[in-house]
């Protein structure tokens, strides 16, 4: 994987480039956030409004913690996905570093959330040095549950959180990782 800060990238994998979010990001993340098939399992849509606030929550989140969610992006022809990274959540008291990952639905099926994911927890164990990475997730969520545990996350503790039951998937560092790519 390879690191250029100044283009914007953090991450790229054999498919994928993982950027810093910029306020042109607006429209393509505003269609995942109105899809109603893509926001399934999520509080919500989002309005323009939201969409230009997470774009700015992602870039505080970049400048204080060092990572964000990140959009993905095709590595060749530049195309977007979808978003994809890690950001802090808390969940009864405690802070988790989480790795969230959306795609645009046309391309549902493709492998792009477990490239990215799978990218992001390599990221998150071996540069940002975090012992243990989490997924949030409604165990509703068949796709997202596979993507996770594709990743070698396994499920745990149930949480409420955003007035809905989750199950928290985890992985430790140095855990062997099944499913590697």
């Amino acid at each position: 994987m390879m690191k250029h800060k100044s283009s914007g990238t953090i991450l790229t994998t054999g498919r994928i480039r993982l950027r810093t979010m910029r306020d042109d990001d607006e429209d393509n993340l505003y269609g995942l956030f109105t899809d109603k098939e893509v926001m399934k399992y999520y509080p919500s849509l989002k309005s323009r409004r939201e969409t230009k606030e997470w774009i700015a929550w992602n870039k505080r989140l970049a400048k204080g913690y060092g990572v964000s969610l990140w959009i993905a992006e095709d590595k060749e022809t530049g195309a977007f996905l979808g978003q994809c990274g890690i950001v802090p959540q808390t969940v009864n008291g405690n802070t988790l570093m989480e790795i969230g990952y959306m795609v645009a639905r046309s391309l549902w099926g493709c492998g792009y959330a477990t490239e990215a994911a799978k990218a992001c927890l390599d990221y998150g164990f071996h540069t940002q040095q975090y012992g243990r990475i989490t997924a949030l997730i409604d165990p509703d969520n068949l796709a997202s549950v596979r993507v996770a545990e594709k990743i070698g996350m396994v499920p745990g503790e149930t949480v409420n959180k955003w007035e809905r039951q989750l199950t928290v998937f985890d992985i430790t560092s140095g855990v062997e990782r099944f499913g590697e790519m």
